[in-house]
């Protein structure tokens, strides 16, 4: 038909009411103030004597910030599976869980506080067992602040094993969307998670995560980097409007929670990716031991047992995202290779453990391969300790032994690179081995 038919007509009426005959984006810009780091200060301030997890730390997070008035309107928690995994059954009563249709039937706990409360008004998205439906609501929040106009802030928690694994291509897409928001990883960790075995406990999703570039990975330890974290996300990506989503793995093991340090410093690398949370007791340190999530705990025990048993001085240091401390060097790597003339850049990595001379432990929750992401930046220096292979059915303390992370493998492993180094007597380091309760001739978790 030609240029003046009806249907052509038609056509063009249509495609210039879409916006024209090309794909664009015209997002409006909406900033949102951040919440200053002191509106989280029950989580910065510790569990005070109690033991917490960082699952509940999380919680305390998303709490505060549903308490300031210009930012809890945009908040949205979204929940494939039982909110009461993740210890968020508090919010029924404030938030609602959303229902188009609104409460339908009698929950069974009804006759208690905290029950089911559905409402039309509910702020709670509670999908099911559903990964991919609530990646679909994470997706169409975390857009919203480019398809109309508003600054959705979701925050999608669920069981870390079914994210990256199950739902990663449309993460993948998410990401190609430019989204925005937290992936919050609960019951995170191949050991920590116990008893549940290889179909629950995840080992990898932050070797997953590591591939997206746009999305920032983190394992924190403590509630009062979980505050840190989430303060400077929101920072970020809807006061700076800056492209981006975060990764956050939390878990289920109970422990005291400490105050957020007061070294200058603890704010730029937790968000950076290490800091120094506890040096040597007992003189120079001969060992630098790396932490992440609960098993930094178990590092500090093992700077315990190096001290007390064999005399040796530890610096314990809290990593909290190996991928980010690997980025940030590869952006001064690739400057240092395309300015030959200048005066090279240091990654942070690097600049925070200044001129150091010794073996460096480096313990996580997770595979070799996450750690040994800054292998590069530390030749010769750095020993992965991981936990690579399948999950098991068992408690915390064998899981660990299992898979080589508990304190008495971190310490050992510590004497053993010492040994190598030529600082600490090889023969010492073998009765260690023995003295430790340690089978040098176990078999490799990961062929089992």
């Amino acid at each position: 038909p030609g240029g003046d038919s009806p249907e052509i007509k038609y056509l063009k009426q249509r495609r210039e009411a879409l916006g024209g005959y090309l794909p664009a984006r015209a997002p409006k810009r909406v900033e949102l103030k951040a919440p200053p780091l002191n509106a989280f200060q029950e989580s910065l301030g510790g569990s005070r004597g109690r033991e917490a997890s960082t699952t509940s730390g999380f919680v305390f997070v998303l709490k505060a910030l549903l308490k300031i008035p210009e930012l809890a309107k945009y908040v949205v928690p979204i929940i494939p599976d039982e909110a009461r995994t993740f210890g968020m059954e508090s919010m029924f009563r404030e938030r609602g869980i959303y229902a188009s249709g609104g409460q339908l039937y009698k929950p069974v706990d009804s006759d208690v506080l905290l029950y089911y409360k559905e409402a039309q008004n509910g702020q709670i998205l509670e999908e099911g067992i559903t990964e991919a439906g609530s990646m679909a609501s994470l997706t169409a929040a975390g857009t919203a602040y480019a398809t109309v106009g508003v600054p959705a802030i979701p925050f999608f928690i669920y069981y870390s094993m079914f994210g990256f694994q199950r739902v990663g291509d449309l993460i993948w897409a998410f990401a190609d969307a430019r989204g925005k928001g937290f992936l919050v990883g609960g019951t995170a960790g191949r050991t920590t998670l116990l008893g549940e075995g290889l179909q629950h406990d995840d080992g990898h999703s932050h070797v997953l995560s590591s591939v997206v570039p746009t999305c920032r990975s983190y394992d924190p330890a403590y509630a009062y980097e979980i505050a840190v974290i989430v303060q400077d996300g929101i920072r970020r990506m809807y006061e700076n409007n800056e492209d981006g989503f975060y990764y956050l793995t939390v878990y289920n093991e109970n422990y005291v929670q400490p105050p957020m340090p007061e070294t200058k410093g603890v704010a730029e690398g937790i968000l950076r990716g290490m800091y120094l949370f506890k040096a040597s007791e007992v003189g120079p340190a001969q060992v630098t031991l790396f932490g992440s999530g609960p098993i930094l705990n178990e590092a500090l025990k093992a700077q315990k047992i190096l001290a007390e048993k064999y005399g040796v001085g530890a610096n314990v240091w809290s990593v909290t995202s190996y991928t980010e401390l690997r980025r940030d060097a590869i952006v001064v790597d690739r400057w240092n290779r395309l300015h030959p003339t200048d005066t090279p850049r240091k990654p942070y990595l690097l600049e925070a453990l200044g001129d150091i001379d010794m073996p460096i432990i480096a313990a996580t929750d997770y595979m070799k391969i996450v750690s040994d992401q800054i292998t590069p930046w530390l030749p010769g220096r750095l020993t992965a300790l991981g936990t690579d292979g399948f999950g098991r059915s068992d408690n915390r303390e064998h899981l660990r032994r299992f898979f080589e992370v508990d304190a008495e493998n971190i310490a050992a492993a510590a004497l053993s690179r010492l040994a190598q180094w030529r600082r600490f007597d090889a023969n010492r380091a073998k009765q260690a081995l023995q003295d430790l309760g340690l089978n040098a001739e176990s078999t490799n978790p990961a062929q089992l």
